[in-house]
């Protein structure tokens, strides 16, 4: 099969099994696992924090920056399809007792003086804006990269109204692969930021939270309290080291492959790429087919590729590292057979 549902389900690189299986492990709940401890100092200089912090997945690391930065009875604002607040189960009001504030953005990007007006004053009918949520890419906008100069003028409203910012960065690797600009950059322009291992990245499982020292000490205890308190987990966090040595230069493959499944498919009848294609998700409408997107995706799945409906019309699709440019090729021959 053509797995093209995610790019979390690639499989660990021959060099990352090794790695599981050399690693030097100690209890990490006691802070005694030397490879973990590894992992967390090279995230944290890659990202230009104070430390680091290894979480399981990109929604715990996401809800543990809500939980450390609010309060119970407080609000955040994020864009309307952040990934925080449509997919994470609505954690952020049943584990921090925080509402959302929702804004339409463009792209997955908030306009600078609308997120300023949605900020609570002090009145005592309102909540406290405790948080302000970004996205980067923006899942939902198909990979889209959030503008440098959008960050950045948040970043200074958050400065003037003493509010925190935290960056889901699930896939901030590709996004700085595409643009040029380093994690480290980006990262300055947050108070903190998650990135995942487990996506682009190619590790088996697990994310980072980055911010200041104090951040992550409590952040670590929140941690505790979730049970993300780990064991001997140098043998998981072991290729996630390799993933931040060896696997983020090759990003650039993927987002040729999407790139080249994006133009193949606009040639197409019956298909329209949907979104501009600027890293490795591609969302394809078919509306134009006699399909709708989940029988399209039947249709696919008979053929050998897996692909994921995302609305009536539309389909995922998502390029990694075990997609070759030869799959891709398949892929449109497979695509133009269907249709």
């Amino acid at each position: 099969m053509i797995d093209l549902r995610s790019d979390t389900v690639t499989k660990p690189t021959d060099k990352m099994r090794q790695a599981s299986l050399e690693a030097e492990v100690g209890d990490d709940v006691y802070e005694e696992d030397p490879t973990i401890k590894e992992l967390e100092a090279k995230a944290a200089e890659v990202t230009g924090k104070e430390a680091a912090l290894f979480v399981t997945s990109g929604t715990q690391g996401n809800q543990l920056a809500v939980l450390t930065h609010t309060k119970p009875g407080q609000e955040i604002i994020l864009e309307e399809d952040a990934h925080i607040y449509k997919f994470e189960g609505a954690a952020i009001s049943a584990l921090a007792g925080v509402q959302p504030r929702p804004i339409k953005g463009t792209k997955g990007a908030m306009n600078p003086e609308d997120l300023e007006a949605a900020i609570r004053p002090d009145d005592i009918h309102f909540p406290e804006t405790g948080m302000i949520g970004l996205e980067n890419t923006h899942n939902q906008s198909g990979g889209t990269i959030l503008p440098f100069e959008n960050m950045k003028e948040i970043y200074e409203v958050a400065r003037r109204n003493q509010v925190p910012v935290h960056l889901d960065g699930a896939r901030l690797f590709n996004a700085s692969v595409a643009s040029g600009i380093s994690v480290q950059t980006y990262a300055s322009y947050t108070d903190t930021v998650q990135f995942c291992l487990s996506k682009g990245l190619g590790a088996p499982v697990g994310s980072i939270i980055a911010g200041s020292k104090d951040f992550i000490q409590r952040a670590r205890k929140w941690r505790k309290r979730l049970g993300g308190g780990l064991r001997q987990a140098g043998i998981i966090a072991a290729p996630g080291i390799v993933a931040l040595t060896d696997m983020v230069d090759r990003l650039t493959e993927d987002h040729k492959n999407a790139k080249k499944l994006a133009e193949g498919l606009d040639r197409l009848d019956g298909l329209t790429v949907e979104n501009d294609v600027e890293t490795n998700i591609i969302v394809l409408n078919v509306k134009g087919t006699p399909y709708t997107a989940s029988e399209f995706v039947e249709r696919l799945k008979e053929k050998g590729v897996l692909a994921g409906a995302i609305g009536p019309d539309s389909i995922r699709l998502v390029t990694h590292l075990d997609v070759t440019s030869e799959d891709i090729e398949t892929v449109l021959k497979l695509i133009k057979g269907i249709i």
